[in-house]
């Protein structure tokens, strides 16, 4: 999910729009600039259709923090890789797989150069400085004493669950961070130390790497996002990934450093975590075959992992370790022939398995499907629409399986059914929050499409093909590396055969 109030599945719906439009890539000026600064705000249309807005701002270390805000869309995406070197620009946004690269000019009012993503051809991409606000008189302010304790609560939400992937250890979990004083307050640094008492440092992060890790909700273009304005709160997103020979420890403190008014105050050791030891589950794929891609699946920047979502006073973030599976035709694309017609993806009508024995607590059916695209949807999205036609299923001990999106019609189970593990569930659809024909799958821990908290799990066994949007199966030389009881990352191009080539 994108936005964290009702979207579930925003699968590439920024990316589909960035893509819009093919004009040919623009020749890039060949004059450098040398006295301009990124930071400020520029704008800029792509495929003359979407309104883009960059934040950029300049850290104390000299390096840059920003956001991409598609105003048409209501989207803010969050910028890496932000340089300025001798005239060139670059950044990236992760999320979409997007990568600008550029010129300013030498007045340092405009940025001409080209996007290009995964799978896409590049297109000319001009931003152009916004004109700054009339600069108003600000009344003297009589700097306040320092404080005796910096003025922040730093508290955790759930515990760190332990699971396995690509050969390592990943901790998942997130701190929330509150401002209570009357000052801006910025994150400088963080430690991850194992142990319940101050011990090891597992994990070191500067502001920089703070800007990436945090999210402001109600704020999503706030920037720089580890400066706390006064009663504001920042969520940090935890991933720590330990190597094989490393033993997770049984607890996690934070060791932060935060600058506050005008001083600099002594770091404090804060929010303990506990490392949860129940053991998580091993379930059978949901689908069958090859080159299922992970769209948005397991990463500490993926749009699932980020969702946050406010439900009767408490919020969630079901889609902690969700993934989309799309499929990919062997030469890359996810649809061959007209793709605004549901049927020409290829995960259009693959069959959705039940991932274990386990029992129907919630069914939705109906919802006609979306024609493809970033905004269509079928219907108007809100909580009982959200995940389309559906299916959870309880799997036992406290675990429950979401199967979002299915086609309408095709489900094959009704509310307290006992299934068996690989029964077919429904059909891999389109409708809901959804841009294209995929299966939505997580696990959590209620029966709820979003009021509950997301869970690791892992398959027996599958094997990676690849990586990323437009893989050619087709073109690829390299054998599928196998995996047991792990769970797939991000954009990793999947088999659930049992010996792929």
């Amino acid at each position: 999910m994108r936005k964290a109030k009702v979207a579930l599945c925003a699968l590439a719906a920024l990316a589909s729009a960035l893509l819009a439009g093919h004009a040919r890539p623009l020749e890039l000026a060949q004059q450098a600039s040398t006295a301009a600064d990124l930071q400020g705000k520029w704008e800029g249309v792509l495929g003359g259709m979407l309104h883009l807005v960059l934040d950029i701002n300049k850290l104390p270390d000299g390096s840059y923090s920003g956001n991409l805000n598609s105003v048409d869309q209501g989207a803010v995406i969050p910028m890496s890789a932000i340089r300025l070197e001798g005239g060139k620009v670059h950044f990236e946004l992760t999320p979409v797989g997007g990568v600008y690269e550029g010129t300013m000019n030498s007045e340092g009012t405009e940025m001409s150069g080209t996007w290009t993503q995964t799978g896409a051809p590049a297109q000319p991409l001009v931003f152009r400085r916004a004109a700054a606000p009339a600069l108003q008189q600000q009344p003297a302010r009589t700097p306040r004493p320092k404080p005796f304790t910096a003025p922040v609560e730093v508290s955790a939400s759930i515990s760190a669950i332990p699971f396995p992937s690509d050969g390592k250890t990943h901790l998942v979990y997130e701190l929330r961070v509150t401002n209570y004083g009357a000052d801006d307050c910025s994150l400088v640094h963080l430690d991850v130390l194992a142990g319940a008492k101050d011990q090891t440092t597992l994990a070191s992060y500067s502001a920089n790497d703070l800007e990436a890790m945090i999210a402001r909700p109600g704020l999503p273009s706030a920037s720089p996002k580890a400066k706390l304005a006064p009663g504001t709160t920042a969520i940090m997103y935890l991933w720590l990934t330990l190597e094989k020979s490393q033993q997770a420890p049984d607890a996690l403190r934070h060791k932060v450093t935060v600058h506050y008014g005008e001083y600099d105050l002594d770091p404090f050791v804060a929010a303990p975590v506990t490392v949860n030891r129940k053991p998580i589950p091993s379930l059978r794929p949901p689908l069958r075959s090859d080159n299922w891609l992970a769209g948005n699946g397991p990463a500490n920047n993926s749009p699932h992992r980020r969702a946050l979502v406010p439900i009767n006073g408490h919020t969630w973030i079901a889609q902690r370790f969700a993934i989309d599976w799309v499929r990919l035709f062997p030469d890359g694309p996810t649809y061959h022939g007209d793709k605004l017609d549901n049927k020409n993806y290829r995960a259009y009508g693959e069959e959705a398995l039940a991932v274990a024995e386990g029992a129907v607590t919630e069914t939705r059916d109906g919802i006609p499907e979306n024609v493809p695209g970033a905004t269509s949807r079928a219907v108007p999205i809100n909580m009982e629409t959200v995940a389309g036609n559906h299916v959870v299923l309880d799997i036992g001990h406290g675990f429950y399986a979401l199967y979002a999106h299915l086609q309408p019609g095709s489900l094959r189970v009704h509310v307290g059914d006992k299934v068996k593990t690989g029964q077919v569930i429904g059909l891999v659809g389109n409708s809901g929050n959804s841009t294209e024909p995929h299966l939505h799958f997580h696990l959590c821990d209620a029966s709820s499409a979003l009021g509950c908290e997301g869970l690791p799990y892992t398959f027996p066994s599958f094997a990676v093909q690849g990586e990323g949007w437009g893989w050619k199966s087709a073109e690829s030389k390299a054998p599928a590396k196998q995996h047991a009881g792990e769970l797939p990352l991000q954009n990793w191009v999947v088999s659930f055969r049992v010996n792929p080539r």
